[in-house]
């Protein structure tokens, strides 16, 4: 019998265990013991493993070290060193105690290690333990990439997404746009109103992206003071220039009276937009240059517009 990579459980509030092992027996017997807890995911070999983690991103890796082509230690040095994986937690199996291995495992970033032949008890108590322990990293790590005012994502949380998702379009070979948006004449606004209501207005802006911009896979963060960006994956300009022009739309609709504007008695925000095809040999920083110059021309051109361009990786290296 051969066991190619599967989900076996369908519930959301699971947390996800990927079970990697060339044995079917002792994936067969860890499956027994953790399916009625969590989502079980399979894997056979160290390839499939990387795969199923991008794809999947389970919350822990039960990874035997004894594996052909790609083995253990291996498999969690790529995982370790993938922006797009690195967070995941990773229990090493072995079937012999080796001090020197143990050592190796820790220093690739490995949790703990779990010994054969299985012993049930130990087993779901380690699991256990480093679930709740990845819940609780999972929850200090979202409080401390959230933006206090606005309650988005903030700047370091923009700065750690934005390569992870320039490497997953580089594998998948999709477009990649970015849009960066600037509340026109803000410190007006703030001269105006005073900065409690100022504060207010970042709130609503805020809110108002994020409901503009909601699949699961884009990113709305505060960039900083009254500038927002988004990241957007698997989106070519014409896409991206949509979703802005929605955002523009929608901030008008909220009807913030703001007298001291140049270009409206309402607050308004000006977008610039980058599309790119992503290179591994490029900084994914280039991206914001491209997204800033258009801002620029928007501003530029009387704000409360949207402006913007494809790229190409040769002139994101000079812009």
């Amino acid at each position: 019998m051969f066991i190619n990579e599967y989900v076996l459980g369908a519930s959301p509030e699971k947390c996800k265990i990927l079970l990697v092992d060339d044995q079917v027996v002792n994936i067969k017997i860890l499956h027994q013991l953790l399916q009625d807890d969590y989502d079980i995911y399979m894997a056979r070999d160290g390839h499939q493993a990387i795969d199923m983690c991008n794809k999947v991103k389970p919350d822990l890796v039960l990874l035997d070290i004894e594996m052909p082509v790609l083995n253990g230690f291996d498999v969690c040095e790529h995982l370790k060193n993938d922006p797009n994986t690195q967070d995941i937690a990773v229990i090493f199996i072995s079937g012999h105690f080796d001090e020197d291995k143990e050592v190796k495992g820790f220093k690739l970033g490995a949790v703990d290690f779990i010994h054969k032949p299985i012993n049930p008890v130990i087993t779901k108590a380690r699991v256990k333990n480093q679930i709740k322990l990845k819940s609780q990293s999972d929850l200090l790590r979202s409080i401390a990439l959230l933006d206090g005012l606005t309650g988005v994502a903030n700047r370091r949380n923009f700065e750690q997404v934005l390569p992870v998702s320039w490497l997953q379009c580089c594998r998948e070979q999709q477009p990649l746009t970015m849009i960066l948006l600037d509340i026109d004449f803000f410190k007006l606004y703030n001269d105006t109103y005073g900065h409690t209501e100022g504060d207010v207005c970042l709130r609503l802006v805020a809110q108002k992206i994020q409901d503009t911009v909601n699949r699961p896979y884009d990113l709305v963060a505060r960039y900083g003071g009254e500038e927002f960006v988004c990241i957007l994956p698997n989106t070519d300009l014409v896409g991206g220039t949509y979703v802005a022009q929605q955002i523009v739309d929608s901030i008008v609709s909220l009807k913030i009276a703001h007298e001291s504007s140049k270009v409206s008695s309402y607050v308004t925000i000006s977008a610039g937009v980058a599309t790119v095809m992503p290179t591994r040999n490029v900084s994914a920083n280039m991206l914001i240059e491209a997204a800033d110059k258009q801002l620029y021309l928007a501003k530029k051109r009387g704000r409360n517009r949207v402006l913007g361009a494809q790229v190409s990786t040769a002139e994101l290296i000079t812009v």
